[in-house]
């Protein structure tokens, strides 16, 4: 039921909609030498780190990044992703797509749009 939506305030209720049938979001969160628990190049994921939080909480290899705390990461060298990752303190929230979807909406896409997208950081409401 939603009966909590009827007793909050409608100025302070927020909904993000999202058609992504196929992403998943994983909560990671570091160990002692600020590690996510996984590997990747070229945005795909290609390693889990056994014991890790990644591994226990369901990452997956031969999966695309796509969104790191909610900011798009589709398009950017590893290198970028690798240092938005670093900054984050303890525990990173990664939104993870399929490769063949992946794939699928690359090609959609082309490459001068992935090239345009808007990578910046999401601000609070």
């Amino acid at each position: 039921t939603i009966r909590f939506l009827e007793k909050a305030d409608p100025a302070h209720i927020q909904f993000a909609v999202r058609d992504r049938p196929f992403e998943r979001t994983i909560t990671c969160v570091k160990d002692s030498a600020g590690h996510a628990g996984f590997r990747f190049k070229e945005g795909r994921i290609n390693e889990i780190v056994e014991g890790s939080s990644a591994a226990r909480n369901g990452m997956l290899t031969d999966h695309y990044l796509v969104e790191v705390d909610g900011q798009n990461i589709v398009g950017l060298e590893d290198e970028e992703i690798i240092r938005i990752i670093k900054e984050k303190e303890r525990v990173v929230t990664v939104t993870v797509m399929p490769a063949f979807v992946y794939g699928h909406m690359v090609e959609c896409l082309g490459s001068s749009l992935m090239k345009h997208m808007d990578h910046s950081k999401p601000t609070e409401m």
